[in-house]
């Protein structure tokens, strides 16, 4: 994979990108929000790394792509894991790169390579109620709320939003 906007390159994870990996897992959104994907060590990365090149051949995913600037600075990843409900988008943006469109722009361009890919007509969005920037990210990439409330997330039960978007 190899998609290119203005300001970004999504690609495919290569082993030695492990320690960007383990560096933006670091901060503390990435605990709040999804902290079964904080890797403490560059050990820890590497093996998760390598776990998610494995997968770029099946068929069941995850398929998680690094985000790049056009200079090679690893900025985050958009992803599409299938859960018990169907597929879903996921995506991160590193801290020090928060608040400039990074995340909708790489929702926007992955979301229909990976959907033409996967022969899919509809993906889901789901994230925390208080988590603001997430929410505008999918509504601002054409997802629909369609349900707000509790629900299972990272292992507990907590307010949540589940969004929709269809071809």
């Amino acid at each position: 994979m190899n998609i290119l906007t203005d300001r970004l390159r999504i690609t495919c994870f290569s082993p030695d990108m492990a320690r960007d990996v383990h560096l933006n897992s670091l901060d503390a959104d990435v605990r709040r929000f999804v902290p079964d994907e904080v890797f403490e060590t560059e050990e820890d990365a590497c093996k998760a790394v390598s776990a998610l090149i494995a997968a770029y051949d099946g068929s069941e995913g995850p398929y998680v792509h690094p985000i790049l600037l056009m200079d090679g600075t690893s900025i985050g990843y958009v992803q599409l894991v299938k859960t018990d409900a169907g597929w879903e988008i996921g995506y991160h943006i590193a801290k020090p790169y928060t608040g400039c469109g990074y995340a909708a722009e790489a929702v926007r361009a992955f979301l229909p390579e990976i959907m033409k890919r996967m022969a899919l007509n509809r993906v889901l969005g789901v994230c925390l109620a208080e988590n603001a920037a997430s929410r505008w990210v999918l509504e601002k990439c054409g997802f629909t709320l369609f349900y707000e409330g509790m629900g299972p997330y990272q292992g507990y039960q907590r307010q949540i939003c589940k969004y929709l978007y269809h071809l």
